[in-house]
């Protein structure tokens, strides 16, 4: 049977949960096209704030990697706004005059964030904090400037201006209520909020009327209503989100303050349906994730064709750490009328918690500063529990402490465990007994509970050691490599060595894999575990691999490809210029780059022309796309720097020479730097050397991304000798220790380099890793140099990856 075409405008978290529920219904009904006007994948916008804050980075929070796409069939345009959906042809119409025909159409175009109309706003330094895009200027401004001012106290702007303080900023939050989060907390609640974050480092202007933003062309500060000002380098508008409806209203379907949905998430048009902030459900546009999840389900169930209840509104709670604190509320919160509140307040230990009661039932809750009992709250507000028979003021203590059990043992099996995604204590337990999940990742794989905001991991552990009992094991509670396994990165290696495994299936037949074809997280791990142990005897899989890596360039959001060949220590020279600027002219290359490690890259390379573009330069890839050796960045050193004490530009190309093509846990980046002044700056690198007198200073886990974090001093050497002895086994006990996508950076925090130092030292163990990194080091060979030689091996390649 012929696929029908589905089409999802917006690459969002609730339009791609709408298309993961329908995969799980079927894989055969939809030909699935999705459009995203973000260049990245689907990634889990509420944890942006940690990036922001400097505990993760933008890779860590992609729930639906490249690969995901091209294992479903999905065709993914990145980077790409849909601008009409004409309903009549059935069609709809990107702004790059792509046209794409669909039989239903699903609209996920989300949210956007409220800017206030200030005079001003317009200026270089004032932005939002909606997108990856919003984050990566105010880390940018971080480096810069010193003061910052956040517009609105509500959740969103609490996690920007902790991020911020994270940075090293001086930060005030300014808010036109009296009291913050009034949405979420009542006044007790919002007043515990601001004294735990004043205690932080946090300012706080309240009821208090921005009336302009003023600077040259960049902002310097603000003024307000009573003419008081405020200095400030950067302003992060954080007042609200309104439904992103420019798009529906353009192609006729019904608007109100969001897309009109029905029951079904259908649209006023036939085979339009809408999901997420952008819909409007009996007059209320939902910005939480859990109800977005609710609909999704029912939309992937009607659009197969199978049968659902209808969706039919959702209770909304909020369940979360602002800074570290616990907030929780759910319901009506407020008290009057009819509605009376029962209180408990720990002042000494910041304790306050609240339930409101319409006759016997609870219809709103709030708690701060312990939020355990918030998922059994939430359950009896969403039923309308009648508490006539129960006295009120045990609802507000910790069930079942004093009688020796648990939490999650006084759960009913309808309370929801996972507010996020909607996941029960009964959908765990039904994991645990009918699938056999033993671990948090087992269940999260399972049932996608603790998959966003990860907060619930606690209470699904306490379900999985109150369902298995003395089965429990605790130490299984490790974390796995992927949902497909529950073995750890040391089990697997392990595991490996013991069995003798040589293939990535082999491993997961023998290892007791739970999917057949693992996924695009485990097997470019297994792919590289599997060599790192056997240099010699394994087969690299490409098809293992990630999609840059098989297509050794950078896929960008247009589709096209960035080219970046090797240039040893940052020297080239007339003959490799010249043949650069040919291949640039004979394909048209659009950009011609110099990048920040010092070497030049080909932007905007054709997918068809990628083999015949690295035959015409003839010269070793960069590896810019690998998880490998990415640059050796150098100074001019002594030969021409009258400050220079050592030769840099030497000890940097025997360094790219020597570990050209190494695969490695993740990319590496090193510096080298003739003297302290560091121009190459070298204490921001994996690895980096300074040249001091009479020789150089090794140092080691620098980070200048998201995290930024300083080398630590390895070692002080004489002689250039040295420095690649140590730089050889220091790498290679990182490839036989560190997990798979584990920065250095990362590793040499959870080993110690006092651990490192120690193996290092060891003069023979020294020698044993330098011999294992030169077996290593001795199959490499160019990737596409191999490609070229044989015209066959190039076709197939191609099919693999899906070119022409």
């Amino acid at each position: 049977m012929e696929k029908k075409k589905l089409v999802l405008i917006g690459n969002g978290m609730a339009g791609v949960r709408a298309i993961e529920e329908i995969l799980k219904i079927s894989k055969d009904i939809f030909d699935i096209t999705i459009f995203g006007s973000e260049p990245h994948p689907n990634y889990n916008r509420i944890l942006l704030s940690k990036v922001l804050q400097g505990d993760t980075n933008v890779s860590d929070i992609t729930l639906n990697d490249w690969d995901w796409y091209e294992e479903n069939d999905i065709t993914l345009y990145t980077g790409e706004t849909v601008t009409k959906i004409q309903t009549e042809k059935k069609v709809v119409v990107s702004d790059k005059g792509r046209i794409v025909p669909y039989d239903e159409v699903i609209v996920a175009t989300g949210s956007v964030p409220f800017i206030l109309p200030l005079p001003g706003a317009d200026k270089e330094g004032v932005t939002a904090f909606r997108d990856i895009k919003d984050t990566d200027i105010m880390l940018e401004a971080s480096k810069k400037y010193k003061k910052a001012a956040v517009i609105g106290g509500g959740l969103l702007g609490l996690e920007a201006a902790r991020g911020l303080l994270n940075l090293g900023m001086d930060v005030t939050v300014i808010h036109i209520a009296p009291t913050l989060m009034e949405r979420q907390l009542d006044e007790t609640a919002g007043k515990l909020l601001q004294r735990e974050l004043e205690k932080q480092g946090m300012k706080f202007l309240l009821e208090a009327s921005t009336q302009e933003i003023y600077g040259e062309e960049r902002v310097e500060g603000l003024k307000f209503q009573d003419g008081s000002q405020l200095e400030a380098d950067l302003v992060v508008m954080a007042v609200g989100i309104k439904p992103n409806v420019e798009l529906a209203k353009e192609s006729g379907l019904t608007v109100n303050r969001g897309i009109v949905v029905n029951d079904y998430l259908q649209t006023n048009v036939p085979h339009v349906y809408s999901v997420g902030e952008c819909a409007e459900h009996n007059g209320i546009p939902y910005g939480l994730v859990a109800p977005l999840y609710e609909q999704a389900k029912v939309l992937a169930h009607h659009i197969c064709g199978k049968e659902t209840a209808p969706y039919k509104g959702s209770v909304l709670s909020t369940q979360l750490k602002v800074s570290g604190v616990e907030v929780f509320s759910a319901g009506d919160f407020i008290e009057g009328d009819d509605k009376k509140a029962l209180k408990i307040f720990d002042e000494q230990d910041g304790v306050y918690k609240k339930i409101v009661l319409n006759g016997n039932k609870i219809v709103g809750a709030v708690l701060f500063g312990d939020s355990k009992e918030g998922n059994r709250l939430f359950s009896m507000i969403k039923k309308g529990a009648d508490i006539s028979d129960t006295e009120k003021i045990t609802i507000l203590q910790p069930i079942g402490e004093e009688a020796g059990t648990s939490l999650v043992a006084a759960m009913s099996a309808d309370e929801i465990i996972c507010g996020c995604n909607g996941v029960s204590k009964g959908a765990i337990v039904q994991a645990i007994q009918e699938k056999g999940c033993t671990s948090v990742d087992e269940i999260k794989a399972c049932t996608s509970a603790s998959r966003s905001c990860g907060g619930c991991k606690p209470l699904v552990a306490d379900v999985l050691q109150l369902t298995l009992g003395s089965e429990f094991d605790a130490s299984a509670q490790k974390e796995a490599i992927c949902g497909c396994t529950s073995l750890s990165r040391d089990e697997i290696v392990e595991g490996i060595k013991e069995k003798g495994l040589t293939h990535v299936r082999e491993v997961m037949n023998v290892l007791g894999w739970e999917t057949e074809e693992g996924c695009s997280k485990c097997r470019p791990a297994l792919n590289y575990y599997l060599g790192m142990i056997h240099p010699k005897e394994y087969e690299d899989e490409r098809e293992s691999r990630f999609v840059n890596e098989r297509m050794h360039a950078n896929i960008q959001k247009d589709g096209t490809y960035s080219v970046v060949p090797r240039m040893y220590g940052g020297v080239t020279n007339a003959k490799d210029l010249r043949r650069i600027a040919d291949v640039v002219e004979k394909y048209d290359i659009p950009l011609v780059k110099v990048t920040g490690g010092q070497r030049i890259d080909l932007l905007g390379v054709k997918k068809d022309d990628l083999p015949k573009v690295w035959e015409d330069l003839d010269m070793p890839s960069g590896f810019a796309y690998g998880k490998s050796l990415r640059t050796v960045k150098t100074c001019v050193g002594e030969q021409f720097c009258r400050f220079g004490t050592q030769d840099s530009i030497g000890l940097g190309i025997e360094l790219e020479k020597k570990f050209e093509g190494l695969q490695t846990p993740h990319k590496v980046k090193m510096a080298v730097s003739a003297c302290p002044r560091s121009c190459a700056e070298s204490g921001f690198k994996d690895i980096g050397f300074i040249g001091i007198d009479g020789g150089w200073e090794i140092y080691v886990g620098g980070n200048g991304g998201t995290h930024v974090r300083s080398g630590d001093l390895l070692y002080k050497v004489k002689t250039d000798e040295e420095a690649m002895e140590i730089t050889g086994a220091y790498l290679q006990y990182y490839r036989e220790t560190a997990n798979y996508l584990e920065r250095t950076s990362a590793w040499i925090e959870r080993v110690g380099l006092a651990h490192v130092q120690s193996v290092l030292d060891d003069k023979n163990m020294r020698k044993e890793l330098n011999e294992r990194m030169d077996e290593a080091l001795s199959v490499y060979k160019d990737p596409w140099k191999e490609i070229i030689e044989n015209e066959k091996t190039t076709k197939q390649l191609f099919q693999t990856v899906g070119m022409s």
